[in-house]
C-alpha cells in the first residue's frame, strides 16, 4: 500500500547498496548519529590494521545524495524517488527501535518551492489514512526558525548544535529536563531562561491554530532568516490544506530532529501510543552539494516500517485476511497419480489472482484439512478420482464447513465468491 501511494504521487523506485564508503556517511548525522554508524573493517591483507573503510547504511538520504551527484547528467530537472530498504544503527533495541529496520523514503530533488513539502506531507498522510490511522499528528518546524530562536534568546552560535540536541528532547524529558541539559552543555542561565520561557508560553497556544506561528513570528522578528522561515512554514501549512495532510499539521518550534544536514522545514509524524515517531524528514538543500560542489535543493520524508507494524499490531488494525495467512487456497493431493494434476490446478487458480499452496505429498484427506485449519487457510480445493473423472473440483470453506462441487473451469470464480463472504 505504501508503494502504491508513492507511485501515484510520481515517485520512482531506487535501490542502493547496503554499504557505503565510511567517509560518505561520517559527518552527515551530527554528534549522536556518528556514534551509531556500523563500521565495516578492512578486509584481506588490511584486516590486521583494525581500520574501517566501509559502513552499513545509516539512512537512505545520504546514499540518495551520493547517487544524485554521481548521475546528475542522467536525471531529470525534478527527480522524485521512493526507496524501501533496510538501514542499520548501532543503537540499543527497545519498543519500536531496532538495530536493523526498514525505511520507506520519498524525496524530491531540484526545487525550493514549498509545494514540495506540501506534496510530501500529503503523500505520507494518504499512506497513513489508507493504513487506517486517523489520530496522527504532523509536527512541523524549520531549522532556520530554530537557529533564529536560539539567536534571539542569546545562545551563541557555536553552542547552537548542543542546544538543538537538548531541545529535541523537550517532548520526552519536559522543560525541567531540557533546562538541566542546556545548563550541562554550557548555555548560560539567561539564554536558558529566555528559551524555556518561550516554550512555556507556546504550550498554552492551540497546536493546530495560528497562535503558535504568530508567537514564533514575534519572537524572531529581528532575525531575517527567522522571518523567512516563518513565512515558509505559513506557506506550507496553507498549501497542505488542500492535501490529505489537512487537519493533521501542528506547528512545533521545539522540533529539532537530530540529523545535522537539515537546512529548512523539518517534520515528524507521531501517534499517541508510541514513544517516538512513525517517521520524519525535512529539507536538506546542502547535502547533495557536499558531493557535488554546488547547492541542489532537496526535501524528503521517511516512514519507519517496523514502527508502523508495531502500532498496527497493538491496535489490531490489520484485516483478518492479512493477520491469518497470505494463502487463500490449499490444493490437496489425492495419491501419487494425481500430483501433477494438483500442480496444474494450482497454476490455474493462481492465474486468476488467487494465492495458492499445494499440500506437498499424498495423505489422508482429514490430515490435509487439519493442516489447512492449523494454517488458517480459508478454502481447500479437493481433486479426487471422482472429481477428475467429472472434470470437477470440490471446494470446502474451512470457516463455515460448507462444501460443494463446481466445474474445473468455474473453480476460481467459486472460490473468489466464497472469499468475499
Amino acid at each position: 500500500m505504501i508503494r502504491e501511494v508513492y507511485e501515484r504521487y510520481g515517485f520512482e523506485p531506487l535501490e542502493t547498496p547496503a554499504f557505503e564508503n565510511l567517509d560518505t556517511l561520517v559527518g552527515k548525522y551530527g554528534e549522536e548519529g556518528n556514534k551509531l554508524i556500523f563500521k565495516i573493517l578492512k578486509r584481506g591483507e588490511h584486516e590486521a590494521t583494525g581500520a574501517a573503510d566501509l559502513a552499513l547504511r545509516y539512512d537512505l538520504t545520504v546514499p540518495l545524495s551520493r547517487v544524485v551527484a554521481q548521475y546528475q547528467h542522467e536525471l531529470p530537472k525534478f527527480f522524485k524517488r521512493f526507496q524501501i530498504q533496510p538501514v542499520w544503527r548501532a543503537d540499543r533495541p527497545a519498543k519500536g527501535r531496532f538495530r536493523e529496520f526498514y525505511q520507506c523514503d520519498i524525496d524530491a530533488i531540484g526545487s525550493t518551492s514549498p509545494v514540495v513539502e506540501a506534496d510530501i506531507l500529503g503523500s505520507v498522510s494518504e499512506v497513513l489514512s489508507k493504513l487506517g490511522f486517523s489520530d496522527f499528528v504532523i509536527r512541523l518546524n524549520d531549522r532556520r526558525a530554530l537557529g533564529a530562536l536560539l539567536e534571539c534568546a542569546g545562545v551563541p552560535e557555536p553552542l547552537h548544535a548542543d542546544a538543538l540536541i537538548a531541545l529535541d528532547k523537550l517532548d520526552k524529558v519536559g522543560v525541567d529536563g531540557v533546562h538541566n541539559e542546556l545548563t550541562t552543555r554550557g548555555i548560560d542561565a539567561a539564554a536558558t531562561r529566555r528559551s524555556l520561557d518561550f516554550f512555556r508560553g507556546l504550550a498554552q497556544e492551540e497546536p493546530h491554530g495560528g497562535g503558535r506561528l504568530q508567537r514564533l513570528r514575534e519572537f524572531v522578528a529581528g532575525d531575517q532568516k527567522g522571518t523567512d522561515a516563518v513565512k515558509s512554514l505559513d506557506d506550507i501549512v496553507q498549501l497542505a490544506d488542500g492535501t490529505e495532510a489537512h487537519g493533521h499539521i501542528q506547528i512545533d518550534p521545539s522540533l529539532a530532529r537530530g540529523l545535522s544536514y537539515y537546512t529548512g522545514a523539518i517534520m515528524e509524524i507521531a501517534v499517541p501510543d508510541l514513544a517516538g515517531s512513525l517517521g520524519g524528514g525535512g529539507r536538506y538543500d546542502n547535502l547533495i552539494g557536499m558531493f557535488l560542489g554546488r547547492e541542489v535543493p532537496a526535501c524528503g520524508f521517511s516512514l519507519g516500517l517496523e514502527r508502523l507494524i508495531v502500532v498496527m499490531t497493538e491496535r489490531k488494525m490489520f484485516p483478518d485476511r492479512v493477520a491469518r495467512n497470505a494463502v487463500e487456497v490449499l490444493v490437496t493431493i489425492w495419491n501419487d497419480d494425481s500430483r501433477g494434476d494438483s500442480l496444474r490446478l494450482a497454476r490455474e487458480l493462481r492465474a486468476q489472482g488467487l494465492r495458492v499452496d499445494v499440500y506437498p505429498e499424498p495423505d489422508k484427506l482429514g490430515k490435509q484439512l487439519k493442516y489447512a485449519s492449523a494454517c488458517q487457510v480459508p478454502v481447500v480445493a479437493i481433486v479426487g478420482d471422482d472429481e477428475r473423472a467429472r472434470a470437477d473440483v470440490s471446494i470446502k470453506d474451512m470457516r463455515s464447513g460448507d462444501q460443494r462441487s463446481v466445474s474445473r473451469a468455474d473453480a476460481a470464480a467459486g472460490i473468489l465468491e466464497w472469499l468475499k463472504r
